[in-house]
């Protein structure tokens, strides 16, 4: 029999686009994240089907956010969302969303380039390290050379996370957002994509589905 442990290094993972297929799942997914009263990072407007929304109107919305149009016109920037799904159990284990041609305003306003989280009963696996690897590879994608991240000083987890796929801190200073003191890190994206290369390769399927 397979232990816990060899199972994990077994594990890999990829993304997905969010599409009528996994609504229920991605429900519960949310669901999970408001029992445990937790954080909802990464999860690109989702928090609009708290609010009365429906699932496939969030569905529109994600799509939305890719038009320039679109986005100029609520002074937002370009994004895409997906699922990190686990391949050997077909779950949604996290979700990551990835904002690109963000203007030097926004960014002089604190806009980061990746946000991310794990679902509270899938934590402390190494899964955001993952999660940040697979997003910076998408930036990778989009052209981005350098790309900026934030988390409140207190998220112990989450800067060892950041610091882990070679994220310099910049500067600590107060959110006006949210009123919290606030770490913002800049990743070499070409650099940490070729430099955890073999740390986080084999941990990646080579497919990307619900294209």
């Amino acid at each position: 029999m397979i232990s816990t442990k060899e199972e994990m290094k077994q594990e890999k993972f990829f993304l997905e686009i969010p599409t009528i297929t996994r609504k229920q799942e991605a429900l519960d997914y949310l669901a999970e994240f408001i029992k445990y009263r937790s954080d909802l990072n990464g999860m690109g407007s989702m928090n609009m089907c708290l609010e009365g929304a429906l699932y496939e109107e969030w569905l529109l919305e994600l799509r939305k956010r890719e038009d320039i149009e679109y986005v100029s016109q609520i002074n937002r920037c370009l994004s895409k969302t997906f699922f990190v799904i686990r391949k050997n159990d077909n779950r949604i284990v996290g979700m990551i969303n990835i904002r690109y041609n963000i203007s030097n305003e926004m960014l002089r306003k604190g806009v980061s380039h990746i946000g991310y989280g794990i679902r509270p009963t899938e934590r402390r696996k190494g899964y955001a390290k993952i999660a940040l690897y697979l997003g910076l590879i998408e930036e990778q994608k989009l052209g981005e050379d350098n790309v900026l991240l934030e988390c409140t000083v207190d998220n112990i987890g989450s800067n060892k996370t950041i610091r882990a796929l070679g994220g310099r801190l910049e500067k600590t200073e107060l959110d006006a957002n949210d009123n919290t003191m606030t770490n913002y890190y800049w990743i070499n994206v070409n650099d940490s994509v070729k430099k955890y290369f073999e740390q986080y390769d084999n941990k990646i399927e080579k497919i990307k589905v619900g294209l």
